[in-house]
């Protein structure tokens, strides 16, 4: 007889099973960050999950086996199914939107946009796509939806409830990105939400910029709502992950889903991205802060044709901004008057406290300029001048204000 035939698979499976969520319908923000994903100390004394390294479960008997197998994403099962620590840390993120029924973890952002869109498109379909969204969803409708028989059609992200005029019997879906990717027009949530829920058109919002801190997509009528936890979760450059949290009747197309295509992450990235969720809050204020201290100053500078930051009075869709967002964050771009890649060149080559790189969110600021490369269709960017995406980190503002000077000071004479 085994070690351990004459524990019961259903005593054994109950014992290891996943944890039920805590109600934290009464705490904070701030302070669900600190408190969700948390381990119960009457049986775990330790103030962090530990990191479980796994991809084999071991089983005392084959009842045991049997028992977990069915209900296999109720407990400990397979190492690509979840562990606890991958649970700590989806139960913290599911408590951010208190409209979501759960999340899945993806091994990066791009991960979980093409996994929710997989979920509920099926060939024939259309597919609906703010012209602003990120470049690797365009590329995924355009080449792998394409080739399934799915149509993909663009338009304007401000386009509010007139999205009805793009509705056919065909449309599925709607991927929405508000702040846009790089040139930052904000959607009108709620009237474009209604006409889909009218239609029975399943909507997407990529959520990277604002995070469920500063936007709750779920409560404005989003079905599924999407991070890349590379960005401001992680929060220090270091890990690639992707987060999709859903309403309780979409959520099982995304689990489901998700395990078809084998998405998963590592216990290591699940422990730091949980680590960087703790800071969240603090680390979006000085983000944000920073962030419209430098937007501001830069607004000033005479070589500036525009700021494109939603919590800037300026912008087009400030009042949007006033009326769903609670905050901003640390990412804008830039519009010149006039000039060339080279003329910013001499000004980006320059900077100390700016590193050129892909990616944000991170504790280093960082600038980027922009080629939209032909990946915009319905409405074309017109600006006179170059954009430079600014990616605001946690240094003192002064001096990167200090810095953007003295590169700008070389910006060639016209």
């Amino acid at each position: 007889m085994g070690r351990h035939a004459e524990q019961s698979g259903g005593d054994w499976a109950l014992s290891l099973r996943r944890p039920p969520r805590p109600d934290l319908s009464g705490q904070a923000a701030a302070t669900k960050l600190i408190t969700a994903g948390r381990p119960d100390i009457s049986k775990d004394p330790y103030v962090n999950p530990p990191i479980a390294r796994a991809s084999t479960i071991l089983f005392p008997s084959v009842g045991a086996l049997d028992a977990a197998g069915a209900a296999p994403d109720q407990g400990l099962y397979y190492g690509r199914r979840g562990t606890p620590t991958h649970w700590a840390l989806e139960d913290a993120l599911t408590a951010m939107e208190p409209d979501a029924a759960g999340c899945r973890l993806c091994p990066s952002g791009v991960a979980a946009i093409t996994t929710s869109l997989l979920a509920v498109l099926s060939a024939g379909d259309e597919l609906l796509i703010t012209d602003s969204a990120y470049e690797p969803s365009r590329v995924f409708a355009d080449n792998m939806l394409a080739k399934q028989g799915i149509t993909t059609r663009y338009f304007d992200p401000r386009i509010g409830a007139d999205i009805a005029s793009f509705i056919t019997p065909a449309t599925k879906a709607i991927l929405l990105e508000s702040p846009g990717s790089l040139t930052f027009e904000l959607h009108d949530l709620p009237a474009i939400t209604k006409v889909a829920k009218a239609h029975g058109i399943t909507t997407l919002i990529d959520n990277t910029w604002a995070t469920p801190l500063r936007l709750q997509p779920l409560a404005l009528g989003v079905d599924i709502s999407i991070q890349s936890a590379t960005k401001y979760i992680g929060g220090h450059s270091d890990l690639l992950m992707g987060v999709i949290t859903a309403t309780a009747e979409h959520l099982p197309r995304v689990a489901k889903m998700q395990r078809l295509l084998g998405q998963t992450v590592g216990a290591d990235d699940a422990a730091l991205a949980l680590r960087g969720l703790r800071t969240l809050a603090l680390r979006l204020d000085r983000h944000e802060a920073s962030g419209l201290d430098v937007a501001r100053w830069l607004e000033a500078h005479p070589l500036v044709h525009a700021v494109l930051h939603p919590a800037l009075e300026s912008h087009p869709d400030h009042d949007i901004y006033r009326r769903d967002f609670t905050g901003s964050t640390g990412l804008f771009a830039v519009a010149f008057k006039h000039g060339t890649r080279a003329d910013l060149a001499t000004v980006l080559d320059s900077l100390h406290h700016f590193g050129l790189g892909f990616s944000w969110g991170g504790i280093e600021s960082l600038s980027l300029p922009v080629g939209f490369r032909g990946n915009r269709s319905a409405v074309t960017p017109d600006w006179p001048g170059p954009l430079v995406r600014f990616n605001i980190g946690l240094e003192d503002p002064a001096d990167l204000i200090a810095d953007l000077k003295a590169g700008l000071d070389r910006w060639p004479a016209s």
